[in-house]
C-alpha cells in the first residue's frame, strides 16, 4: 500500500488544530492540547495502534474543554480519512477486548464509508483528571463523522473511572492497528462486494 499520511489544520472562532498522522507508524506521539488526560488517552491509541500522532490544540478552554475536545476528534477524523486513501489491500475491520484491572472494554471497527457512533459506558465518575466523561463521546462522535467509520465502544466491566477510560481508548488503538493492516491475500483489491467503501 502507498504511504498512509494525513496533516489537517482547522481553524474557527473556537479552535486552532493542527494534526500529522502517519498510519504506518512505529507509536510515536506528541501532543499539546492542555488537557492532560486526553493527552494521555490518546498516547494509548497511538502507541497501541501503532500510529505517528503530532497533535496541537489552542482553544477556548477558560470557557470549558467542550469545544477542544469536540474539534480535535473531527479534525483527527478528517486526517484518517485523508491518510486511508481508496482503503484497497487493508483488513478493513478491527476488533479488541482490553482489560486494566477490574475494568474491561469491548471496541469493534468497520472502515464502512458509513458514520456510525454505538457507544454503550456508564461512567463512574463525572469527571477524570478535571475531564468531564461526557466529552469522550463528543471526541468519537466528531472522530466515525469524519473519518466515515462505524464504531461500536462498550464497557463491559469496571468501577474505577480512569480504568474505564483507559481501556476503551487502548482498544480503540489495537482495533485500529487491525483494520488498518494490509491484508496480503487482498493486495490490490477493495475489502467489499460494492467494489467502494
Amino acid at each position: 500500500m502507498m504511504a498512509r499520511r494525513a496533516s489537517v489544520r482547522r481553524n474557527t472562532l473556537e479552535t486552532q488544530i493542527e494534526v500529522s498522522i502517519n498510519l504506518d507508524g512505529t507509536g510515536q506521539f506528541s501532543c499539546e492540547s492542555g488537557i492532560g488526560f486526553l493527552d494521555h488517552m490518546l498516547e494509548q491509541v497511538s502507541r497501541h495502534g501503532l500510529i505517528d500522532m503530532e497533535i496541537k490544540v489552542v482553544g477556548d478552554r477558560h470557557i470549558d474543554d467542550h469545544h477542544s475536545v469536540e474539534d480535535l476528534g473531527i479534525t483527527l477524523g478528517q486526517a484518517f480519512a485523508q491518510a486511508v486513501g481508496d482503503k484497497k489491500g487493508m483488513v478493513r475491520y478491527g476488533h479488541s477486548y482490553v482489560p486494566l484491572d477490574e475494568a474491561l472494554s469491548r471496541v469493534v471497527i468497520d472502515f464502512s464509508g458509513r458514520p456510525g457512533l454505538f457507544m454503550n459506558v456508564e461512567f463512574t465518575r463525572a469527571a477524570i483528571g478535571g475531564l468531564d466523561t461526557q466529552l469522550f463521546w463528543e471526541f468519537f462522535q466528531g472522530w466515525v463523522n469524519h473519518a466515515q467509520v462505524s464504531l461500536h465502544i462498550d464497557n463491559l466491566k469496571g468501577f474505577n473511572a480512569h480504568h474505564q477510560a483507559e481501556t476503551i481508548f487502548k482498544a480503540f488503538g489495537r482495533a485500529l492497528r487491525m483494520a488498518l493492516s494490509a491484508d496480503e491475500r487482498m493486495a490490490g483489491q477493495m475489502p467489499s462486494t460494492k467494489g467502494v467503501l
